[in-house]
């Protein structure tokens, strides 16, 4: 709906997804991009898409709702500003994920263990609700989400809840007809109070975080990539200070120490990169094997990272 996905991909997907039997997974379709994800109908590896909206541009990092792939989820999570949580309308689906042992439960706890302080609330499926687009069943999920993720430490008067269909669009880039019970949403934070009716509001309505970009420089790494014709690709966020081309950096813990050649972002060359942006750079001399995910990148000629010998678990 927001273009990061052009049309003819996502009929592509639509044919492959009906001739396995799964049409309903057409958009989740987009972002399984792996074939074992396509036939077990769930999003494994965090993907990574951007799109525009009138105030920002967003990177999406899709998160794995699937047990099995709970530390993919974790990894995807550390690197957001702000966190979509998804729960489904659906007769017993909405029952299942908020259960004691359900996937609901797990991400709000870690998104806010992780440190991913602002939240946003999709309320999806509403098509297939009881009766369709119920304003009830909407209610019941709203009140009992919000307790729980009070529970974890989230303010629900600062949590934009929003009832949606991905699958028809409502209410996802503007107000759907088919609830006209819903009035829109209100927050309410120390910068004031803000109301909007669609989930691309509530989108607007993230506030950028204090990006710091006087300390030195920490970048954890996401993965590493071999690219053909480049070489070494590792991939991450810049969580503080900057980083350049030319740069001399050292990857702790291992005290491997290299020149960075150059840093793009969604493949466009960047002249150095923030805190918050989600880059891949290319470094001289380093096999993919001498690299792994959690490493962290620092300058080598200014405070790199080292070891500590204690710290705090939450």
């Amino acid at each position: 709906k927001c273009g990061g996905i052009d049309k003819r991909t996502i009929e592509k997907f639509e044919k492959e997804a009906q001739e396995m039997g799964k049409g309903s997974f057409k958009y989740a379709w987009v972002l399984d991009k792996l074939k074992a994800e396509r036939e077990r109908g769930i999003t494994i590896d965090i993907a990574l898409w951007k799109f525009e909206t009138s105030k920002y541009y967003v990177t999406i990092i899709d998160a794995p709702g699937h047990r099995d792939f709970i530390k993919n989820m974790i990894t995807g999570t550390s690197q957001a500003d702000c966190a979509v949580l998804i729960v489904a309308a659906g007769t017993g689906e909405f029952e299942a994920g908020i259960s004691s042992n359900g996937q609901t439960r797990e991400h709000a706890l870690l998104a806010f263990t992780l440190g991913v302080k602002q939240l946003i609330v999709g309320v999806n499926k509403m098509d297939s609700s009881e009766p369709p687009y119920s304003e009830s069943r909407y209610e019941e999920i709203k009140k009992e989400v919000s307790s729980y993720i009070k529970s974890v430490g989230y303010n629900p008067a600062s949590v934009a809840f929003v009832p949606i269909s991905g699958w028809h669009g409502d209410n996802m880039l503007e107000p759907s007809e088919k609830m006209p019970w819903f009035k829109g949403w209100t927050i309410e934070r120390k910068e004031g109070k803000v109301e909007g009716k669609t989930l691309i509001d509530a989108l607007d309505a993230i506030m950028p975080p204090q990006r710091p970009t006087d300390k030195p420089l920490r970048l954890p790494l996401q993965d590493v990539y071999k690219i053909g014709g480049i070489g070494t690709v590792p991939v991450g966020r810049v969580e503080t200070g900057i980083l350049k081309p030319g740069m001399v950096v050292n990857f702790a813990p291992v005290n491997l120490v290299t020149e960075v050649k150059s840093v793009e972002m969604h493949h466009e060359a960047l002249p150095e990169a923030l805190p918050g942006d989600n880059v891949g750079f290319n470094v001289k001399n380093v096999s993919v094997k001498e690299l792994r995910r959690g490493y962290v990148a620092g300058d080598s000629k200014n405070c790199p990272p080292k070891g500590a010998a204690d710290f705090t678990a939450q």
